[in-house]
């Protein structure tokens, strides 16, 4: 266990390790119900940090648990952005749940590839067994796990609850790729990397050359593993602005962008449909690739999530 001093400024009350050695190193509260950690991570080599929203009653030392949402942001963005682009602290207080919005970087939510060599950085296994470790051993998380994400994020959320089937009570995508080997996609997601200043070979791999990574992590190919998880994914259409979308020209890249992954996310939902899988979808009209869909699509699904992992009105 890691020697912290409980209490002293900008340390960490929390003292027990992930099982590969990532630790709390520091902590810092927001207000009553909201504190930011900074974990030091072997996974991914670095210290990143994770933003939580505590339940009323919370307490380190408490006897229970509480169930708990794990939110991931999408590219260009980072552990704040689910603050400070939704309502999650309002939702998320009318119920006796934790909120766990990690930092995602522009990792795609995947161990990368590395040419094969592997390596860090490892955003499955921070994300998956550091955090999630740290949360439960520290801060009184509960088994009663949902996972909801946009963007990356939402196509990262599926992508955990297939490779992890249990892990997640319920996954709720928004305007993911869902299917990253159909027509386009690994294209667009190659693309969509490098202009992240990432080398996109290094993430899965090199598309149909190493397609059997590829396949490892695309939520389509997963989707069997996927049966008894409460599935949502959402996505527009149109490429038109939806509302409180700004006015941007037609061949803007947020509103292009969206007509790819709804596609894609109908893909999705054609391969659920064949496996009977059931799931709950809403692949809408207009809407641009951005928060005011997203914050739309979050605030619908909030309730059937905190059903899903018996979190209770307060």
């Amino acid at each position: 266990m890691a020697g912290i001093v409980a209490g002293a400024p900008g340390t960490a009350q929390a003292q027990v390790r992930a099982d590969d050695g990532a630790r709390v190193t520091a902590e810092s509260r927001r207000g009553t119900y909201e504190m930011d950690v900074t974990i030091n991570s072997p996974a991914l080599g670095k210290s990143v940090k994770a933003r939580l929203l505590l339940p009323k009653n919370w307490s380190r030392n408490a006897s229970t648990t509480w169930p708990v949402v794990y939110a991931y942001h999408g590219g260009q963005d980072d552990y704040t952005s689910w603050t400070r682009n939704t309502d999650i602290e309002s939702w998320a207080r009318k119920y006796n749940v934790m909120v766990v919005m990690p930092e995602g970087a522009d990792g795609s939510y995947t161990d990368w590839y590395n040419y094969g060599k592997g390596g860090t950085p490892r955003w499955e296994t921070f994300h998956t067994l550091e955090v999630r470790q740290l949360m439960e051993r520290n801060y009184r998380a509960g088994g009663a796990r949902a996972v909801i994400g946009n963007s990356s994020g939402g196509g990262g959320a599926m992508t955990y609850a297939g490779r992890h089937p249990g892990m997640f009570k319920y996954v709720a995508s928004l305007s993911g790729v869902l299917s990253m080997r159909s027509p386009g996609m690994p294209v667009m997601l190659v693309l969509t990397n490098a202009g992240n200043g990432q080398d996109p070979f290094a993430i899965w791999g090199i598309p149909y050359a190493d397609d059997a990574n590829w396949a490892a992590h695309d939520p389509y190919e997963l989707a069997p593993k996927l049966r008894g998880t409460g599935l949502f994914f959402s996505a527009g259409t149109t490429g038109r602005p939806g509302p409180g979308d700004p006015d941007v020209a037609p061949w803007d890249i947020g509103l292009l962008s969206e007509i790819a992954i709804g596609a894609n996310n109908k893909d999705f939902r054609k391969r659920l449909d064949a496996l009977r899988i059931p799931y709950t979808a809403h692949i809408y009209g207009d809407g641009r690739h951005n928060w005011p869909a997203w914050r739309r699509e979050a605030s619908s699904v909030w309730p059937a999530m905190m059903k899903a992992i018996g979190a209770k009105k307060v």
